[in-house]
């Protein structure tokens, strides 16, 4: 990079978000990082989320219709001018040094190609249990041991201009999932670092429907990479993890196995549940040890649907994928990076 400071583009991608797009902006304006610009890609918003960021001093650009988080992060990002880009989703709110600390670990290692930043535990408006349910779910899925994952945490996460321009846009055809596929694209040819120093705060679903409905269609589309990959998200999308969902759908469908042949039998279901939460042990631990039992009980109920959820929407990509010829094909035309050669990573 050419200065101790490279100019660093904060892309914000946007659409009908004004209740947070301000904070969003604010808080940028207010990182310790000396060289910076704001880019808001606006996707057609209807709301005044154009006049928010025209009226805080943002560049605002924006897509000739509703497209998607793909094409609005493309378009923001053709329009940067920096050496590296840093993507903030507008409803999440930025710790004061998140830019300073994600340039400091790109510079620090060649080998990294993207920096992913950590959301908090207790989300940007605290306005609803299930807001409180998400953020915390999402903070304790999130946490991985080495730093190192294989996917992209797209809310929030920095990457050098060079490697984006190497690797090629976002695909604007996933909807669903842009930012999972674009994580396989940078990890063979680059790490991909998720790191506690660079933060911030999210506003989470505030619906239950619409949680559960976006994490299904995630889910289902995600099917057809798997099989491509052959591997889960390490220290998110973890085996024991996805045996926990699958325990929590069969322990449903084994419920009626008892009536049909006998008390005896509601060991069967009973287990199956219970395999389920002992999948993720430590994160009801840890919501224990944050909030209380009362919560714990209401954060268990929800994260049952939540594994209901998954679980169906990977048997119903499983399926599309066995009867379509063009869902398995999904990802086929993503650009897709040779693996970089060990001789040109720089060791030290």
């Amino acid at each position: 990079m050419s200065t101790q400071f490279p100019l660093v583009s904060v892309v914000i991608p946007n659409y009908n978000y004004a209740a947070t797009l301000g904070p969003c902006i604010r808080a940028v304006q207010a990182q310790t990082y000396p060289n910076l610009e704001i880019v808001v890609a606006d996707d057609c918003s209807t709301d005044n989320s154009v006049e928010i960021a025209r009226s805080l001093g943002a560049r605002v650009v924006r897509t000739p219709g509703n497209s998607g988080q793909a094409v609005a992060r493309n378009l923001g990002a053709a329009k940067a001018r920096g050496e590296i880009l840093f993507f903030v989703d507008s409803d999440l709110v930025l710790a004061p040094d998140a830019v300073a600390n994600a340039v400091e670990l790109l510079q620090a290692d060649p080998r990294t190609g993207a920096v992913c930043g950590l959301n908090d535990p207790d989300p940007l408006i605290r306005d609803g249990r299930l807001k409180e349910y998400r953020a915390l779910q999402y903070h304790y899925w999130s946490l991985t041991p080495d730093g190192i994952v294989p996917v992209l945490f797209s809310a929030m996460f920095a990457v050098r201009a060079d490697v984006f321009a190497e690797l090629g846009p976002f695909d604007p055809r996933l909807r669903w999932s842009e930012e999972f596929e674009y994580g396989h694209r940078i990890s063979r040819r680059y790490h991909i670092r998720l790191s506690e120093r660079v933060r911030g705060r999210h506003d989470p679903d505030a619906t239950l429907g619409g949680l559960l409905r976006k994490l299904f269609h995630r889910g289902r589309v995600r099917v057809p990479l798997y099989a491509q990959t052959r591997r889960f998200a390490r220290g998110f999308e973890t085996g024991p993890r996805a045996l926990g969902s699958v325990a929590a759908l069969l322990g449903v469908l084994a419920v009626p196995v008892p009536v049909a042949l006998g008390a005896t039998w509601a060991v069967l279901p009973a287990a199956l549940l219970a395999g389920s939460v002992v999948a993720d042990l430590g994160m009801y631990r840890f919501v224990r040890a944050r909030r209380g039992v009362p919560f714990l009980l209401y954060f268990l109920g929800v994260h049952f649907l939540v594994n209901l959820t998954i679980a169906a929407a990977v048997g119903a990509g499983a399926l599309q994928w066995l009867a379509s010829r063009r869902f398995r094909r999904l990802y086929d035309d993503c650009p897709v990076p040779a693996p970089r050669p060990a001789t040109a990573e720089v060791t030290g």
